[in-house]
């Protein structure tokens, strides 16, 4: 497993029994390499394959995956039965099912927020408790200006611009956060 597709804050020992996802397989003369990953996106969707039965049923479908492996996700999830909450499925009862998730990821913060095709709606529900004042946009050069108000304005960045950059890559649109005031 290369370091590039280990998470940071994990030490691993030769003889471990691990989980990952096979990313490649090359040939050889000494025989095949293998190259695994435990932060690629796909190792998060086939870990909530494995504890979500609604998804690998494909009664809830993950539409987007934003990572910043070892620390946080956001991931948008969508229903194909109005009758189910598909936040509340992935959740699982008092948490059991996004708690099994992220404790194989080394106890990664994951954020499941609605999917929405309107992609100021997505943010919106991607930026969760932020108070949005407007959000104006560009189509051309794929980029929208969220207007916040003073006291949610750090939240809405997050640490480091964590939380506008995983937003961002959600959504697939450059997101620039300023103060409304």
């Amino acid at each position: 497993m290369p370091k590039s597709e280990q998470i940071h804050s994990e030490r691993y020992r030769r003889g471990e029994t691990l989980r990952a996802v096979i990313k490649s397989v090359e040939v050889t003369p000494k025989g095949p390499d293998i190259i695994v990953s435990r932060s690629d996106n796909h190792f998060l969707y086939k870990l909530f394959e494995l504890e979500v039965p609604e998804i690998s049923e494909q009664v809830i479908e993950i539409k987007s995956v934003a990572r910043d492996a070892g620390s946080r996700t956001k991931i948008a999830v969508k229903t194909n039965d109005n009758r189910i909450d598909p936040v509340g499925a992935c959740v699982g009862m008092r948490g059991s099912r996004v708690q099994a998730v992220s404790s194989e990821l080394g106890n990664e913060r994951l954020d499941i927020v609605i999917w929405d095709d309107d992609p100021a709606e997505l943010l919106i529900n991607a930026m969760g408790q932020v108070e949005i004042d407007s959000i104006v946009f560009d189509e051309d050069k794929q980029v929208m200006e969220v207007a916040v108000t003073k006291d949610t304005l750090a939240q809405a960045i997050g640490r480091s611009g964590q939380n506008v950059r995983l937003c961002s890559q959600l959504t697939g649109w450059k997101i620039n956060v300023i103060d409304k005031d």
